[in-house]
């Protein structure tokens, strides 16, 4: 008994005093060392004796705690509908290296195929974030947000209106993919959207359709089906409706994401429909896996890294009380061509 009670004994928390007290120094000093605030302050024998010592006590500054003390925490939060989309690793990449090491980046995402809730975004309101970043919202989640702290939207296009934006112009990528797969002589398409509603997907699926219906590319509703953005979602969905899309005389398909497409390809090879022979696939985002996927993918390229590094910019211009000299930025986008709409 005595041994498994003190296993439940947790070991007191070390604090700077402990460690000025092992190293010889003031508590202060631990504070410069800690926060890497040394230049011109601390000597050398100092500082080596004070990291000695952080290392052998396990002594861990609590950064978020003094920020809080001040009424604001060094925290980010990046609001964003299915990180399991690849996309969006690109997108923190962007937004880490922005911020850099003085900012700590929290995520707050949904399961595949939702939209993110105000009410769960403001109950992280309560770690006093020092800003917030929000991917592809709708209008409807930011009236219900009311958040006092800077906010930068990413990915949201018409909802400028809420906050400075960093946008993508996804129509013109949209509108270069309807005219590529005309000109390739194809009369008859399908769409595969997303679930998730947001203003991003909207507006590539307006804007693809209404160049397409212009260069005479038939997209039938009943052509214009929605799914998850996951792989095998998109591979059953497609196992469904490709009976049909081939009856009627569909030879092209464009997705609202290269995951879907991935799924479309994955599923067509299952199926032995010949890419592009018998159906062209096209995507949106140009994920790194496009360039060497089987085949290639014809993909409209969506800068993800540079719209997280903007985004984090201007962000933290705000935070850091700099008045915005473009408030809302368009990063433009692009229609690489390859295997999976022409043949070799």
């Amino acid at each position: 008994m005595e041994s498994l009670d003190r296993r439940h004994v947790r070991a007191p928390r070390v604090t700077a005093a402990m460690v000025a007290a092992r190293a010889g120094v003031s508590t202060a000093t631990v504070s410069l060392v800690a926060n890497g605030k040394t230049q011109g302050r601390v000597s050398d024998d100092n500082i080596s004796r004070v990291r000695t010592a952080i290392s052998e006590l396990g002594y861990v500054v609590d950064s978020i705690g003094s920020s809080l003390a001040r009424g604001v925490s060094s925290i980010v939060i990046l609001v964003t509908p299915d990180v399991s989309n690849p996309f969006f690793a690109n997108v923190i990449a962007g937004v880490r290296e922005s911020l850099g090491a003085e900012y700590q980046l929290l995520l707050s995402v949904t399961d595949a195929g939702e939209s993110p809730q105000a009410s769960d975004v403001r109950k992280l309101l309560a770690l006093r974030p020092a800003g917030l970043l929000v991917g592809a919202p709708s209008a409807g989640f930011l009236e219900d947000l009311s958040a006092a702290a800077p906010l930068v939207l990413l990915d949201a296009p018409g909802l400028e209106s809420f906050a400075p934006s960093v946008n993508l112009d996804v129509a013109q990528g949209a509108r270069e993919l309807a005219r590529h797969l005309a000109s390739s002589g194809h009369t008859r398409a399908a769409y595969v959207d997303g679930i998730t509603g947001t203003a991003t997907f909207q507006l590539r699926r307006e804007a693809f359709l209404e160049e397409a219906a212009s260069l005479g590319l038939v997209v039938s509703q009943e052509h214009i089906i929605r799914t998850a953005i996951d792989v095998g979602a998109a591979a059953a969905a497609f196992a469904a409706a490709w009976p049909g899309w081939q009856r009627e005389g569909v030879t092209a398909v464009v997705c609202g994401t290269d995951t879907h497409a991935y799924g479309m390809l994955q599923e067509a090879r299952v199926e032995g429909v010949r890419i592009p022979e018998e159906l062209a696939v096209a995507g949106f985002d140009d994920l790194p896996y496009s360039a060497t996927s089987n085949p290639s993918l014809t993909s409209v390229h969506l800068p993800a890294t540079p719209l997280g590094r903007k985004a984090g910019e201007q962000l933290r211009g705000l935070m850091e009380g700099r008045e915005l000299s473009e408030p809302h930025v368009t990063l433009e986008s692009s229609l690489v061509v390859r295997g999976s709409t022409v043949s070799s």
